[in-house]
């Protein structure tokens, strides 16, 4: 990972952590539940987004990498990779 989305990255997650302890303070203060609720979404939604940083980068360093290789079996490695990150992510 280039140092720059890894800088980024950390942020994005630091963030969110501050974010999940807020959430959690909620709940110990009774809060209202869609305030907390809406907290939550707020924190996944970083998530994602912090994960779309991720593989943007991945697929601009290493599977650039993998597809431009010589290797065949490499490539079909790098590949079946993403697609099982998407599968993943859409269970």
């Amino acid at each position: 990972m280039e140092r720059q989305t890894r800088d980024a990255v950390i942020n994005r997650l630091k963030s969110v952590a501050g974010h999940v302890n807020g959430i959690l303070a909620m709940v110990e203060e009774d809060r209202y539940c869609i305030d907390i609720i809406k907290q939550i979404q707020a924190a996944q939604a970083a998530l994602a987004k912090t994960s779309q940083v991720i593989l943007d980068g991945h697929l601009h360093t290493c599977l650039t990498t993998a597809v431009r290789g010589d290797d065949p079996a490499e490539r079909e490695r790098a590949l079946a990779e993403i697609s099982d990150v998407f599968a993943h992510s859409n269970r």
